[in-house]
């Protein structure tokens, strides 16, 4: 797959202008001056939801910093209310303590942690009690890429580069992880509040295209494709050589 350096150059010069306080160029983009989704952007189906996530932008603000990236790879998780149940989400098997925030309105980030130490974030679709959900699963890092790589234990690159953005927050951990995300503190958080410390926002950045593949790292219905990227991004998580369809947004 041909691997796109678009937004490498744009990351590390918003990232320091971010830090020095400096006036950033206009050709930057407009991330920063995005605006939450409504409610109603999640509250479809989460495949019809998660390719529709390509290209937003989540953003964690702490203590005066931002760090934010792009998304440009997601899966779907389907509702136990589903003509075919999915076997492989959390929900499958009804409401839990654990799963709870899935089975509540739609819109909210559901954080929950592997091997005691990692953490994953999803967001919740589809009306209250039907539990579908999103994993994001790699972001195109934006703004504050000293931070995550703080978070992450890795020496800064600079100028960035494609190995170092694809390190910080390719892969559902490693995203946590860079943007400091974890289930004590974020999870249940609205991610369309004006106040919420974790938010996607929407700054028109246009995707029209997305690559399906069927999702990984699982061990049941492994071959259902649910799994969508933006097309030649280098941050995608996996297989660099991976092969899918591409598929229109719906």
């Amino acid at each position: 797959m041909e691997e796109s350096t678009q937004g490498i150059a744009v990351a590390r010069r918003q990232d320091s202008a971010t830090n020095s306080g400096a006036p950033r160029p206009s050709h930057l983009g407009t991330w920063d001056s995005g605006t939450p989704l409504p409610r109603s952007f999640y509250e479809h189906a989460p495949e019809i939801v998660a390719p529709r996530l390509l290209g937003k932008i989540l953003v964690h603000r702490r203590n005066g910093a931002v760090l934010a990236g792009r998304i440009v790879e997601v899966e779907a998780y389907l509702g136990p209310h589903h003509a075919t149940p999915d076997p492989a989400a959390h929900s499958h098997r009804g409401p839990t303590p654990r799963n709870g925030v899935l089975f509540g309105p739609a819109g909210h980030a559901y954080v929950y942690s592997i091997y005691g130490q990692y953490f994953c974030m999803n967001v919740s679709c589809e009306p209250a009690g039907q539990a579908g959900c999103v994993l994001l699963r790699a972001l195109e890092p934006v703004a504050g890429l000293a931070a995550m790589a703080r978070n992450r234990g890795l020496a800064l690159a600079e100028p960035a580069n494609v190995e170092f953005l694809r390190r910080l927050a390719s892969g559902p951990s490693r995203l946590c992880q860079a943007l400091g995300l974890a289930r004590a503190t974020h999870n249940g958080l609205d991610v369309m509040s004006e106040t919420s410390a974790l938010q996607i926002l929407d700054d028109d950045f246009q995707v029209r295209e997305a690559v399906v593949t069927p999702r990984i790292g699982i061990k049941d219905a492994v071959d259902w494709l649910l799994r969508f990227s933006l097309p030649g991004n280098a941050c995608v998580s996996g297989r660099r050589n991976f092969t899918g369809n591409r598929m229109p947004i719906p």
